[in-house]
């Protein structure tokens, strides 16, 4: 197994046997932690990252030597959730804070250093004496000390079960902090990848979407591999056109090596290359060019993700082999039409660019009746409500059905129309099981799908499985480390009330993204929950400006809100909602929200039977909403929670 250890690290025979900090103190022999002689119940695992920390202090462990360390042998996203979760008890046991940590500091993506201020006592010093004859000395020392040869006996035995406790300690210290060139003297392993965007060789600039769909097609195909953590396109997409040095690349991203590639169109005719980089050390692995015509394009990418999982040796599944090698040629009319239409879907989220998506998607089936993949693709758009949109979900679901089960009738082997089967048994047909069916086949064909992970971890949240909902939320986390993508994840953490991890990656998210909506109406909902409301009432309006609101609006609210405060804010809201639903689509759940805040009972009531009848996916959130806890006794929302049919 990999040792880590730090240079300036003690040597084996000068290693402390306790490591103190403050008026707390970590005991290496007995195992256990004590605040001012008092023993603090901390249990193996977080202790032993504890003292994994307090030897590296001062100094980043990342979570990578972590995982080495203390979860050799689990999976990551096993991984992912008992760190957290250590880390928690760790910080419970201290008294410590993420948000103002005294000792234990996350580095967000890379892992944890401890701060404080640690101080060890001197080693004990074990000399070796000559051997001496066992017989009589127990005797020899009874009769200059007047203690009893049985009592020398159980004294002896007492000492050495306190050398063995004391060597095992030393033993586990040499195990967590051993030599790091043992671990550079292996070549790393391969668990985590990216493919950065596909350059595009043509001439014609106009051939960027047949690129980026590329990059699309081969990060899913990659994605099917289980023992690969293969990062999300989106969060790939944000290097097209990048200068950084490809060592920084993959540190942000998290993984061990990237996939690049190049694409030259002429005609139907496709020439393309792939490379794959280790990233520390930096080391060419494997470089390969083809010749395709357009048409087989999806076969090339297959043959691709195979050549990669057999350069890093990863060993597939007899399914996972199946999965790669079941493409099969395509019109190369209807796959041009299917790539801009993932172009004009991917360009903006917004009503119009869903509109020109379904567009192409229906040229691409009219081209080739047959082609599944368009098929998905079209359900996947029908089957996500954007702001701006005039249809409902009544009008959006039985479309979006109707093509998933068509995309499977000519291919079972996609993934994506199982997890817009998911979203409608969970958002419209309100049935959990048949969701998390759906969602776990999706997983099953690949491992890495990002928002199937996503509504997975919402659906879990809904049901109050809050330990599961955030393991999901962070392995979302893990596949997309661009802050940008990171709204579905901190709407679960508001759901399943971690408002402190929900605060901190809100924050994070707007660092790097300052007019990402999301961002801004995720922090207003936390700063709402934790009392803050004129500040909530400041982000909820910064949302509404982003999500493009008449501007004639938001002058409006600007100027209620600096004279009415938060409340002045929501009954202006509501008033806009309600004049609003005239025309468009205004998810009812939102407008009872606003009543919520409004102090109108009735109002809520009122606009919660509307999202009932119109089958609002925000109905699913009802039991664990914080804006509705108001409303929890009162016999018509336990009622409605009943209809809805939430699992208790």
């Amino acid at each position: 197994m990999p040792i880590s250890i730090r240079k300036d690290s003690p040597s084996p025979s000068s290693r402390p046997q306790r490591i103190a900090f403050d008026n707390f103190e970590v005991d290496l022999r007995s195992g256990e932690l004590r605040k001012n002689s008092s023993r603090i119940r901390l249990q193996a695992q977080p202790f032993q990252l504890l003292v994994l920390l307090l030897v590296n202090a001062g100094q980043v462990v990342t979570r990578e030597e972590i995982c080495r360390d203390l979860w050799p042998t689990n999976t990551f996203v096993d991984f992912e959730h008992s760190l957290a979760a250590a880390v928690n008890k760790i910080r419970d046991a201290l008294g410590d804070s993420a948000d103002t940590p005294k000792y234990v500091e996350t580095l967000p993506k890379r892992g944890y250093r401890f701060i404080g201020k640690v101080k060890s006592e001197p080693p004990v010093v074990m000399f070796r004496t000559e051997t001496q004859e066992s017989e009589g000395l127990a005797a020899i020392v009874a009769a200059k000390t007047g203690i009893s040869s049985s009592r020398m006996l159980a004294r002896a035995l007492a000492a050495v079960l306190a050398v063995a406790a004391l060597i095992a300690a030393a033993l586990f210290i040499w195990k967590i902090v051993g030599e790091r060139r043992v671990a550079l003297s292996s070549p790393p392993r391969i668990q985590s990848l990216a493919v950065l965007p596909v350059v595009n060789l043509s001439s014609d600039v106009g051939q960027d979407f047949f690129a980026d769909g590329m990059t699309e097609e081969l990060t899913t195909d990659l994605g099917k591999i289980s023992a690969l953590r293969v990062i999300s396109r989106t969060s790939a997409m944000r290097y097209k056109d990048s200068k950084k040095p490809l060592r920084e690349i993959a540190r942000e991203l998290n993984v061990d090596a990237v996939v690049e590639g190049t694409v030259a169109r002429s005609g139907s005719h496709l020439r393309v290359t792939a490379n794959l980089v280790q990233a520390f050390p930096e080391k060419h692995l494997w470089a390969e060019s083809y010749e395709s015509e357009v048409g087989d394009a999806l076969t090339l990418q297959g043959e691709i993700a195979q050549a990669v999982a057999r350069e890093i040796q990863v060993k597939l599944t007899p399914q996972e082999q199946n999965l790669l090698a079941a493409a099969t040629s395509v019109n190369p009319e209807a796959y041009d039409l299917y790539l801009r239409g993932l172009y004009s879907m991917r360009g903006a989220e917004s009503a119009g660019s869903s509109e020109k998506a379904i567009q192409y998607f229906q040229k691409a089936i009219e081209k080739d009746p047959n082609y599944a993949v368009a098929y998905s693709a079209l359900s996947r758009v029908y089957s996500i409500w954007i702001p701006g949109m005039t249809r409902s979900p009544r009008n959006l679901m039985p479309k979006a059905r109707e093509f998933a089960l068509k995309a499977l009738t000519l291919d079972n082997t996609l993934a994506d129309p199982h997890a817009v089967l998911g979203m409608i048994a969970l958002f419209y047909d309100w049935d959990w099981s048949a969701a998390e069916k759906e969602y776990k086949q999706t997983m099953a064909l690949n491992p890495n799908h990002v928002w199937a992970h996503e509504r997975h971890a919402r659906g879990l949240a809904t049901q109050g499985r809050n330990e599961e909902a955030i393991a999901e939320a962070k392995q979302v986390l893990a596949l997309s480390p661009t802050p940008s993508e990171w709204d579905y994840p901190i709407w679960v953490f508001i759901l399943t009330r971690r408002y402190d991890l929900a605060r901190e990656r809100a924050q994070e998210l707007l660092e790097v993204a300052p007019n990402w909506v999301w961002g801004h109406f995720e922090l207003a909902q936390v700063y709402e929950q934790e009392g803050q409301l004129e500040e909530a009432a400041q982000e909820f309006l910064k949302a509404d400006e982003l999500f493009g609101m008449d501007p004639q609006r938001v002058t409006q609210l600007k100027g209620t809100l600096a004279k009415s405060g938060a409340k002045g804010y929501w009954k202006r809201t509501l008033e806009n909602y309600k004049e609003s639903a005239k025309s468009n689509y205004v998810p009812s759940v939102l407008v009872a929200e606003a009543c919520v805040r409004v102090g109108d009972k009735e109002c809520a009531f009122e606009w919660l039977e509307r999202g009932f009848e119109e089958r609002d996916d925000l109905m699913i959130n009802l039991k664990v909403e914080p804006v509705f806890d108001s409303l929890r006794s009162d016999p018509r929302f336990q009622d409605l929670v009943r209809r809805v049919g939430i699992p208790q």
